[in-house]
């Protein structure tokens, strides 16, 4: 039995966990079901999202997402393309908390009573079920044809305890999904659009799984993968857009969301095609030298592939020395300095300094002294451990450091990180 949610007349009754979006100009409050807070997007990265959809030629018709949990990517798409949606949501609670919140966000962007908005509809339903959705939302509103679809959106929900997020726990499954609804979505001009919303933990194996499922329906079907990013040096979102929602000759993209909600993400885009490598660069061994510059690079960008692309922006180095790739510290070291006018450019840089001092020191508590003796033959009054160190450890590290520095001084400004594979520390002024 479907159910059919109107945003315009759906009340909050029964729905009782709600909470302000922290990531709106104006808080928005948004209400959610079966404990589902902690899986919605937050706004300001649907938003940034959606925004990158306006600069294609999607086909015409609705914006479906036929997973749409508390419906806030949904009402993104809608406010940013201006177009009707459908929202599916299993879970009837979810379903009716989706069509409160697109009421919100309308009211939020003074776009209440709009005829888009009229024409939307969330339905408590099986999202894999293109048939049975298409035909009771034509007779919600007495059409003699189904709704043309002009893009797919999925997020399939995922075991919150799960260390693999394999394919085969995405609820619905990507196959069953497609099956659904190849036959009800619009073609453009490079096929239909769809967007899915994925695990960012799939390896560089399990996303070509993926193409291959993908490739099953719609061979050969242009694509570009997302990476998504609010800092932190992790993935919050990795997403595969395709046919008309992927950009021609775009393979990777990484969006990097800024700290202040007023500020447009930074986007860095081009890469190769999964099937030529996962675009992580090689790592390279020689030693240390005094007067050379380390960098220490946003995790997400390099786990994107995208790295060396960006570089080659802001650098006029043909090649970089990459010494750490994986991890929350990717380190590359270079002759010349970073060019970091832009502050969207800065984000993508933990740190970046001249090394001036090489120390083969084990750092621990008990010898921060002679990291400190270091720092202040250098005239350094601030020095922050780039070094990866038990979590229990580092504070007391890096404490102990601020302690006997804050006593001295020094007028520069420093860090320190370690030679891979090795004890040496590798003193550097921050540039």
């Amino acid at each position: 039995m479907v159910e059919i949610f109107n945003p315009a007349t759906a009340g909050t009754e029964g729905l009782t966990e709600f909470a302000p979006d922290s990531t709106a100009a104006r808080k928005l409050i948004f209400y959610h079901a079966s404990e589902g807070k902690p899986l919605a997007t937050p706004w300001q990265v649907a938003l940034a999202r959606s925004k990158l959809l306006t600069e294609l030629q999607l086909p015409d018709g609705y914006i479906l997402d036929c997973a749409c949990g508390s419906g806030i990517q949904l009402g993104a798409h809608m406010a940013m393309l201006q177009r009707p949606g459908i929202g599916v949501e299993l879970d009837t609670k979810r379903a009716q908390a989706s069509a409160v919140n697109l009421q919100s966000i309308v009211q939020h962007r003074n776009e209440v009573g709009t005829e888009r908005m009229e024409r939307t509809r969330i339905l408590a339903a099986d999202g894999r079920d293109g048939a049975v959705i298409c035909a009771a939302f034509a007779d919600a509103f007495s059409l003699d044809t189904f709704p043309k679809i002009a893009l797919l959106h999925l997020d399939p929900a995922r075991p919150r305890n799960s260390r693999t997020h394999g394919l085969e726990e995405m609820a619905p499954r990507l196959d069953e999904v497609f099956k659904g609804w190849s036959p009800y979505l619009s073609d453009g001009v490079n096929g239909p659009a769809l967007l899915l919303d994925l695990s960012p933990r799939l390896t560089h194996e399990q996303r070509l799984e993926v193409e291959s499922l993908v490739d099953e329906v719609w061979k050969g079907i242009a694509r570009t993968w997302v990476w998504t990013s609010r800092g932190r040096g992790r993935v919050d979102r990795l997403a595969l857009w395709l046919g008309d929602a992927a950009t021609q000759g775009i393979a990777r993209r990484f969006v990097r969301i800024p700290p202040s909600i007023t500020d447009d993400a930074h986007v860095v885009s081009g890469g190769r095609h999964l099937q030529a490598g996962d675009g992580l660069p090689a790592v390279t061994r020689h030693p240390p030298r005094r007067g050379e510059r380390v960098s220490i690079l946003d995790a997400a960008l390099v786990e994107s592939g995208l790295a060396e692309d960006w570089l080659r922006t802001v650098s006029k180095e043909a090649a970089f020395s990459w010494r750490v790739v994986a991890g929350r510290r990717p380190q590359i070291h270079h002759a010349h300095p970073l060019r970091l006018g832009q502050p969207m450019d800065r984000m993508l840089v933990q740190a970046t300094g001249r090394i001036v001092a090489l120390a083969r020191i084990e750092l621990q508590v008990d010898t921060v002294d002679q990291l400190v003796e270091l720092a202040l033959e250098h005239d350094i009054g601030k020095l922050t451990v780039r070094v990866s160190m038990p979590p229990e450890v580092q504070p007391s590290v890096q404490g102990a450091i601020d302690r006997q520095l804050s006593r001295r001084h020094g007028r520069r400004d420093a860090f320190v990180v370690q030679q891979p594979d090795d004890e040496m520390l590798l003193l550097c002024i921050v540039e």
